[in-house]
C-alpha cells in the first residue's frame, strides 16, 4: 500500500482536478480521505489516496480486457449544508459517459415530465418554481407542503429500473443504466449518489407518477414540485388533508418512500418556506439561513481584503457573488439595516 497526496483549489479546481483524475485512471485506489483546508479566501481540498503497489499496468490491462468503466470509481466528500450529506464526485471518464447518456435521454425525460415539475429542466429551475408557488398562493386558499425523508438514499433500484424500461429501448442501453444505478447504493438495492448527473434526472423522473397523481386528483387545484419538495393547493383544509393522506399511501405503495413527519397544511395567506425562500402573497423574504450566509460571506471577503489577500476589485466581485444568491428576494430594507449594524470597512479606504 502507498499513500499519495493531492490538493485541489476551491476557486480554481481545474488543474488539480485533472491531475487527480489522471492519477485515479492509472492506479487502483484502495481508499480516499479528504479534508477541506481554509486558507483565507483561497481554501483547497486535500486528498489522501491509498493505492495497491504495482497496480498501474494491472489496472490498465484489466480495464482493457473488461472494455468497460468501473462505475464505483468515485471520490466521496462529506459536506454539512446544513445537514450532513455525502457527495459522490465521479472521475472524468464517468462524467463524460453520463453526459453522453443524457444527450440521448434528456429529451425523453423532458417529454415525460409535467409542466409543474421544475428540477433539472431547461428553461425552468428553482426561481421559476418559487414564482409559480407565489402565484398559486394568491389564487387558492389552502396549501399542503411535504418532502420525502432521505430521498436520494431511499430510491428503490428495482422500481427505478422498471420505470426507465418503460421509457427507453435497447437492451444494451437499459443494462448500462442499470449498472450505473447499482454502482453506489446507500443500502442493498436502494439509493442514488448525490452529485451524479444521471442521479438528478433519475430522481426527478422517479416522482413523475406523484405529479400525475396530484394533478389528476379532483381535490387538487394546483401543484408545484422541485425534486422531492412538493406543494399543492385546495379550496378547503379538509381537502388538502385528504390529499396528504392519499399521497402518503401512494408513495409508500408505488415508490416505497416515506414522507417526513413535518408535512404542513396551512392557509395561503400565511407565509410558506419552500426551496430556501420565505414566501408571502406579495413579498419574497430571506430565510434565516440565507441571512446567515449573506453575513458570513460579507465578513469572509472583507477579512480577506483587510488581510491584503485580495484587492478592491476582487472584494467587489466577492460582494457581487454574495448578493447574487439573494438578488431575487425583497431584501433591500434588510440589507440596509445590516449595513447600518455592520458598516463595511472598505468604505473607509
Amino acid at each position: 500500500m502507498r499513500f499519495h497526496f493531492f490538493s485541489v483549489e476551491a476557486l480554481a479546481p481545474t488543474a488539480g482536478e485533472a491531475e487527480l483524475n489522471a492519477f485515479c485512471a492509472q492506479h487502483r485506489i484502495a481508499s480516499v480521505d479528504n479534508q477541506f483546508v481554509a486558507h483565507g479566501t483561497y481554501g483547497y481540498w486535500l486528498f489522501c489516496l491509498t493505492t495497491v503497489e504495482g497496480d498501474g499496468a494491472e489496472r490498465s490491462s484489466g480495464a482493457a480486457r473488461r472494455g468497460r468503466i468501473d462505475y464505483r470509481e468515485v471520490l466521496l466528500i462529506e459536506i454539512q449544508d446544513p445537514k450532513k450529506r455525502l457527495i459522490h464526485a465521479a472521475c472524468f471518464r464517468d462524467r463524460v459517459l453520463q453526459h453522453a447518456i443524457m444527450n440521448r435521454a434528456e429529451g425523453v425525460f423532458e417529454r415525460t415530465l409535467v409542466p409543474t415539475s421544475h428540477a433539472c429542466r431547461p428553461g425552468l429551475g428553482v426561481h421559476k418554481a418559487i414564482a409559480q408557488v407565489q402565484a398559486n398562493l394568491r389564487r387558492f386558499s389552502w396549501f399542503g407542503k411535504v418532502d420525502v425523508e432521505g430521498y436520494f438514499p431511499s430510491i428503490d433500484h428495482a422500481c427505478l429500473k422498471r420505470l426507465l424500461a418503460r421509457r427507453f429501448k435497447g437492451d444494451g442501453f437499459i443494462a448500462l443504466l442499470g449498472r450505473i444505478i447499482d454502482s453506489c447504493p446507500a443500502a442493498p438495492g436502494r439509493g442514488l449518489p448525490i452529485g451524479s448527473l444521471t442521479s438528478q434526472h433519475f430522481a426527478n423522473h422517479y416522482l413523475d407518477g406523484a405529479d400525475r397523481f396530484l394533478l389528476d386528483h379532483p381535490l387538487v387545484c394546483a401543484h408545484v414540485r422541485y425534486m422531492d419538495d412538493i406543494i399543492w393547493w385546495g379550496h378547503e383544509r379538509e381537502n388538502v388533508r385528504q390529499v396528504l393522506a392519499e399521497l402518503r399511501v401512494w408513495l409508500a405503495n408505488e415508490r416505497l418512500l416515506r414522507l417526513k413527519p413535518s408535512a404542513q397544511v396551512n392557509r395561503s395567506e400565511r407565509r410558506v418556506t419552500w426551496c430556501g425562500a420565505r414566501m408571502l402573497r406579495g413579498a419574497l423574504r430571506l430565510t434565516p439561513r440565507k441571512q446567515r450566509r449573506y453575513r458570513q460571506g460579507c465578513r469572509r471577503w472583507q477579512a480577506a481584503w483587510l488581510a491584503g489577500e485580495i484587492d478592491g476589485l476582487a472584494l467587489q466581485r466577492g460582494y457581487d457573488a454574495v448578493y447574487a444568491v439573494i438578488s431575487h428576494t425583497d431584501s433591500l430594507s434588510w440589507r440596509k439595516r445590516h449595513l447600518e449594524l455592520h458598516p463595511s470597512r472598505y468604505s473607509d479606504a
